[in-house]
């Protein structure tokens, strides 16, 4: 399991392996609209199955939104906000 500590390090691994960005993910600001860089919804869905995983957490359906998954920032928060829960 990943601490929220190297969050963004493991955010940007998790979308360099399961969100088929035309972008290296280590390149992108932590603002920048992934589904712009690239993800479909289909690679979202395995980004968030991938980041279930790596922080051993589950996002619940409320967190199911595209605007969730739409930046590493965006990302982040969500992290935070579930594993503080």
């Amino acid at each position: 399991m990943t601490t929220l500590q190297h969050a963004d390090t493991s955010i940007r691994q998790v979308l360099r392996d399961h969100g088929r960005l035309a972008t290296d993910p280590g390149k992108l600001a932590t603002d920048a609209d992934l589904y712009q860089s690239g993800m479909t919804s289909h690679a979202s869905v395995n980004v968030m199955l991938a980041l279930e995983g790596e922080f051993d957490i589950e996002f619940p359906d409320h967190m199911l939104k595209r605007n969730v998954f739409r930046s590493i920032g965006s990302i982040e928060r969500a992290l935070r906000e579930l594993i503080a829960a």
